[in-house]
């Protein structure tokens, strides 16, 4: 039996933006299963839209005192609106943390896939967003790259599906290699596998890496130090 991390929560929630893809969220229950257990808390599931439990949802029906780990990427209507106004709804006290990204450990992330997409030293990468019109959001992306470059400790350039900045089709180049700044697999990273030139190696997503179960792990120590 595992034991409880040192001034764990009382009870784990995470929250994604939820795919119609069953593999991406299925991603997602990985992630606070293997979070829930390092903690040696309960731990749930939620999402904000597209599958279920909805987190609206898993508010209203918390019944411990809970900290929620969003596992979102960047600022945007999800993190400012939908999920504070669920968590108000609940009757039990709750602590909502910040994005999951931009951090160091999802950057370490990225190059283990990358590696294992067969990627080499000294590359250039091109990360590539699922983009939004939010401009924090962008800022949360160029930090990511920032992030990236130094974890990969080469050239990566930004390039977004939607939203702000530009396309993977204009800055994507034969010999690249791409780093798709997604959890899940699902629309986006099928997107980005479609569009790819060939003589690009394109990683997988970051998915339920040891390193993303251990950011959610700190971000919920963090949240219940607080």
């Amino acid at each position: 039996m595992i034991e409880p991390v040192e001034s764990s929560p009382k009870s784990l929630v995470t929250v994604a933006h939820g795919t119609r893809n069953l593999a991406g969220n299925d991603v997602a229950r990985l992630v606070a299963a293997a979070a829930g257990e390092r903690l040696g808390v309960p731990a749930r599931v939620s999402f904000v839209e597209l599958a279920e439990p909805l987190f609206a949802d898993v508010m209203i029906e918390a019944e411990a005192p809970t900290v929620v780990v969003p596992l979102l990427l960047s600022t945007g209507f999800h993190m400012r609106t939908d999920l504070p106004e669920a968590v108000a709804k609940a009757n039990v006290p709750v602590v909502l943390g910040a994005p999951l990204g931009p951090d160091p450990l999802l950057a370490q992330a990225q190059v283990a896939r990358l590696l294992e997409a067969g990627a080499t030293a000294g590359q250039r990468v091109v990360l590539v967003a699922a983009g939004s019109t939010d401009e924090a959001a962008t800022c949360d992306q160029m930090a990511a790259v920032s992030l990236l470059s130094r974890a990969w400790n080469g050239p990566v350039e930004l390039a977004t599906l939607s939203g702000h900045g530009t396309r993977p089709i204009d800055v994507v180049r034969p010999g690249d290699a791409v780093s798709p700044y997604l959890l899940s697999p699902g629309f986006f990273h099928d997107r980005v596998r479609r569009e790819a030139p060939d003589g690009v190696v394109v990683a997988e997503v970051m998915g339920a890496h040891e390193l993303v179960v251990e950011l959610v792990v700190r971000r919920a120590l963090a949240l219940s130090a607080d």
